[in-house]
């Protein structure tokens, strides 16, 4: 393990571009945070399927977080040695000069970024992944809608006019440090995770040219419209350009760090206990790293490349460098919850007592859940005769399956606060089963995964925690610091202005394990049966399809 350097001292910035807001952290050398500061950003929905932002918005935004973040930790610019970005795998279209280009059916300018849980680009996906071409087998043999070669094909067919204006297409981390340094400077996990970047090929990876002739996207490399710069995580970007500086409330010059799409900052975040001792490092191979929040991330790491049907990857240097990566996901977690509740006749009646009563709307239904189960003498066993399959907005993995869909069986005529809870609680469980589902697959590829590390914003609810314990049966750790993924932009930050050699001894010093939750084996036979009837629901789901795919 290797320490701070002496000769650095300061303070690390890490800022993370949600689908909703832009947060930033200030850490110490050591890991601690000692301010944070977040600002809402805006989204637009000009049709079904269709989400799009505004770059400008997310920068200005950046801005604002980042100030409140120095005044809540009562620091000074001059104080921050380093800088970095994480953001959801969005795809930001600029002219000349920077200039927005709009992606939006509407015309408007303004929006110019197509959001990572944008579908629209279903169909593009289907025509390229029915080229079989070599390169799909690195994303587990399919691209989804969510990737950007389908997005990109869509502006191409559907807005000629952006695509022939377009200077430069880039994954909206890509465009915060190209916005902070003025350096089109691109990142080996946003370009392997979501461009089909091989980042195994050569020093720094390269571009598989026949695949992008074949899906008519080849004039996508002319002059340098996806750049020319790769670099890896804890490499330098650039510096702070005064301009940049001005707009953000930083100083100029200050070490930006390459970009990293913000699941797998989580990762790197939480990540890091599994270096706090020098053991066998085979043991990361063995740790799950869960990121959740509007959608889920699972991410496992290992020394050779591991092919998974339906699990993107194996991507070389996405996120811990050196090691390949498998990224799992599930397209709706928290904004399925959310769903769930505001679905629900009952909604205004639980957000009018949480008001009253000081609490979350989360924490209102755990209160129910208890009482139901005190009062009946039930654990998990309360949801027994309700099942949710939880493809609300498709699957993406282990099925890559953007025409799934969500499912609710076991319906009553009742709009009671209890049913809420019960539904809520059956969503939950739903959701573990898909975490579930996700570590099977990889275990049937060889990966023995024993321990999930977890951070976002599901792990801030001690129901979904244990029920995730209970229905994987692995342990759960939990980062002494809760914003991981901050935390994470915050190390790559500190790698790049110089304060350690390498990414993993940032991780080593600066991130570290907390609270764990063990899972309890007396209800491991319901889960079993409930998790075979989870299965089930999507065979017969496909049995549907089916029947009506002449109609």
């Amino acid at each position: 393990m290797k320490a701070v350097r002496q000769e650095k001292k300061g303070l690390v910035l890490g800022v993370d571009v949600g689908t909703g807001s832009v947060r930033a952290g200030v850490f110490t050398l050591r890991g601690k945070m000692l301010g944070m500061g977040e600002h809402p950003i805006q989204i637009f929905r000009p049709a079904p399927n269709f989400a799009e932002q505004s770059s400008e918005d997310i920068w200005s935004g950046a801005g604002k977080a980042i100030r409140k973040c120095l005044k809540s930790a009562a620091a000074g610019a001059e104080q921050v040695i380093g800088i970095s970005f994480d953001a959801t795998c969005s795809l930001v279209a600029l002219g000349e000069g920077g200039a927005p280009v709009t992606v939006s059916p509407t015309g408007n300018h303004e929006q110019n970024v197509i959001v990572w849980m944008d579908h629209r680009a279903i169909g593009q996906a289907d025509r390229i992944n029915a080229t079989g071409h070599p390169v799909l087998k690195y994303v587990g043999g399919k691209l989804s809608p969510e990737q950007e070669p389908p997005k990109l094909l869509w502006i191409k067919e559907n807005l000629p006019r952006s695509w022939a204006k377009t200077a430069k297409f880039l994954d909206l981390a890509d465009f915060m440090t190209y916005k902070a340094t003025g350096k089109d400077t691109r990142s080996l996990c946003t370009l392997v995770c979501k461009w089909t970047y091989l980042g195994h090929k050569g020093r720094f990876g390269d571009w598989d040219l026949s695949f992008f002739e074949k899906i008519d996207l080849a004039d996508l490399f002319i002059n340098s419209r996806v750049g020319e710069a790769v670099r890896s995580m804890g490499a330098v970007a650039g510096r702070l350009s005064p301009q940049a500086a001005k707009e953000l409330g930083l100083s100029a010059g200050t070490a930006v760090g390459v970009g990293i799409i913000d699941a797998h900052a989580g990762g790197l975040g939480v990540l890091g206990s599994a270096y706090e001792a020098e053991t066998d490092e085979s043991a990361i191979e063995r740790v799950l790293a869960l990121i959740g929040g509007t959608s889920s991330c699972h991410m496992a790491t290992t020394s050779r490349p591991v092919f998974v049907k339906g699990v993107w990857g194996p991507y070389y240097g996405a996120m811990v460098p050196g090691k390949w990566l498998l990224e799992g996901g599930q397209s709706a977690t928290g904004a399925l919850i959310d769903h769930i509740i505001a679905d629900s006749a009952a909604s205004r009646q639980l957000s009018e007592r949480a008001k009253g009563e000081g609490k979350t709307s989360y924490e209102i239904l755990n209160d129910i859940i208890q009482r139901l189960k005190k009062s009946q003498k039930k654990g998990p066993e309360l949801t027994k005769d309700l099942h949710v399959l939880p493809y609300f907005h498709g699957n993406r993995s282990p099925h890559a399956d953007p025409y799934a869909r969500g499912a609710i069986d076991g319906l009553i005529l009742e709009a009671s606060l209890e049913n809420l809870a019960l539904r809520y609680y059956a969503a939950v469980q739903a959701i573990a089963y898909g975490t579930r589902h996700i570590i099977e697959a990889l275990g049937r590829k060889g990966l023995s995964i024993r321990k999930i590390h977890a951070c976002g914003g599901g792990t801030k609810n001690p129901l979904w925690l244990q029920e995730h314990a209970d229905i994987t049966g692995c342990s759960i750790a939990l980062p002494s610091e809760p914003e991981a993924m901050l935390l994470g932009t915050a190390l790559l930050a500190a790698t790049a202005a110089g304060a350690f050699e390498q990414v993993t001894d940032a991780m080593a010093v600066m991130s570290r394990s907390g609270k764990h939750i063990d899972p309890d084996p007396a209800v491991k036979s319901f889960h079993d049966a409930k998790y075979g009837i989870f299965k089930k629901m999507y065979l017969q789901q496909l049995e549907s399809r089916e029947i009506m795919s002449e109609f």
